[in-house]
């Protein structure tokens, strides 16, 4: 059985990880926080999961979603994604085999499909449709899916709001962190962490970015993907996670448009009628001042 105070050493971790790499103070002291509180609660996490459901870490002192989604997760699996993330970018085809269903070339279509990587991102597609788009994936498959993330991430779909969309950062503000991680990773101002995938000789490569704007809190690292690396665009494709203290939470990635009309432009992954319609709304800006100034 897993002990609090292994999962309390998780949560440390990852506060400590976080502080490294210049993240909101108040990130580090939730992650800080919310280890006191397993570290000093009279019974094992995971008798408390098995007799009341994730509701229940939900109820204790400075446990909120995020967090109690990693808990249950290492109480379930006995990994911690967010903390692979942090220490290495993890490997996202070993995070998704460990599903019932889903082997190493299921795990490639889900990642080259949709351009996720994480098991909260999994958990949003299974139940917003995008799963189903993915070949392999019946009806049947995808309840599989969904049930197993409801065990270990907590999910609770509420029953009055069937459709409702999901709450995600503005485009402009997406952009401009993806503009200003590259800038940093080219500079060479930002921390680097060693991936465990396609790097060999254990280099730590890859830069990490944590900021916090507009109440949105983001993380960025270059795509560290199977694909990105075959097409040469582990340096252009950028991965983007955020969430904010409503627990609405997600990720996208940003690529180079390499074809049509937006040729050679930053486009959100999943996002491209937003972006095209940010773009036009960008050249009637500059039209306008262009006019104004004649």
């Amino acid at each position: 059985m897993v002990e609090n105070k292994e999962i309390a050493t998780k949560l440390r971790q990852i506060a400590t990880l976080l502080e490294q790499q210049n993240a909101n103070p108040f990130r580090v002291s939730a992650y800080l926080n919310a280890a006191q509180t397993i570290q000093t609660l009279n019974e094992p996490v995971v008798t408390l999961l098995e007799r009341e459901g994730f509701a229940a870490l939900l109820d204790l002192p400075g446990i909120g979603e995020g967090i109690a989604r990693s808990i249950s997760e290492f109480a379930a699996t006995g990994r911690m994604s967010r903390l692979e993330s942090l220490q290495t970018g993890h490997d996202p085809i070993a995070l998704f085999e460990q599903i019932p269903g889903i082997g190493p070339k299921s795990a490639h279509r889900i990642i080259e499909a949709l351009h996720i990587d994480t098991l909260e991102a999994l958990e949003l597609a299974a139940h917003n449709g995008r799963l189903n788009s993915v070949p392999g994936f019946s009806a049947k498959k995808v309840a599989l899916v969904q049930s197993w993330l409801a065990h270990v991430l907590g999910y609770r779909r509420p029953r009055s709001e069937p459709h409702r969309p999901s709450v995600e950062p503005p485009i402009d503000l997406l952009l401009a962190v993806d503009q200003q991680y590259r800038k940093k990773a080219a500079a060479g101002e930002l921390p680097t962490i060693a991936p465990k995938r396609f790097n060999p000789t254990g280099e730590a490569w890859l830069p990490i970015f944590h900021t916090t704007k507009q109440g949105w809190h983001f993380t960025a690292l270059f795509s560290n993907t199977a694909r990105a690396h075959q097409l040469d665009r582990k340096h252009d494709w950028v991965v983007i996670y955020f969430y904010d203290n409503q627990h609405h939470e997600g990720q996208h990635t940003i690529v180079t448009e390499t074809r049509g009309p937006e040729t050679g432009r930053r486009i959100v992954r999943g996002r491209e009628k937003e972006c095209r319609a940010y773009y036009e709304n960008l050249g009637m800006d500059a039209d306008a001042k262009s006019s104004s100034r004649s």
